[in-house]
């Protein structure tokens, strides 16, 4: 699967993390940064993460800081993402099944490198479920 990837400052670690054991599984990623701990702005990454999506250029992504919340709003100002915070891997079956989310965001200052992987994995192998959703999902966009 292809997939884009971002994160800032606080969430470059896990994003490391997700790297390394993503590509072991034969996915594809494209990596928007941050390469370093370093303070960064966080709509730097999550910009080219919902660009890669719109485009087709990627199928999912995943965008990491702090509480998840910034890349979450600067990704749904994108037409076409559903971008969702998930701090459980119940979560983040849900934001696919029924909401067709096509980024999972993950909030580092409170969930561990474990709890991540558990969520991101979740999140790429939980199919949209269609059906009633589909309605729901189609009027989202403005």
């Amino acid at each position: 699967m292809k997939i884009a990837i971002g994160a800032d400052h606080a969430g470059f670690e896990y994003k490391a993390k997700l790297l390394a054991e993503l590509t072991a599984k034969g996915h594809e990623l494209t990596d928007f940064g941050t390469h370093s701990s370093e303070s960064v702005d966080y709509p730097d990454f999550a910009h080219p993460v919902a660009s890669d999506i719109e485009a087709k250029k990627a199928e999912l992504g995943i965008l990491i800081c702090g509480s998840a919340n910034g890349v979450a709003i600067t990704a749904n100002k994108h037409q076409g993402i559903r971008a969702a915070i998930c701090w459980l891997p119940e979560l983040a079956a849900l934001a696919r099944q029924h909401n067709n989310a096509n980024i999972v965001c993950i909030p580092a200052r409170f969930i561990s490198p474990r709890e991540a992987s558990e969520i991101v994995n979740t999140f790429l192998n939980t199919p949209f479920e269609g059906g009633r959703h589909s309605r729901r999902v189609e009027k989202i966009s403005c």
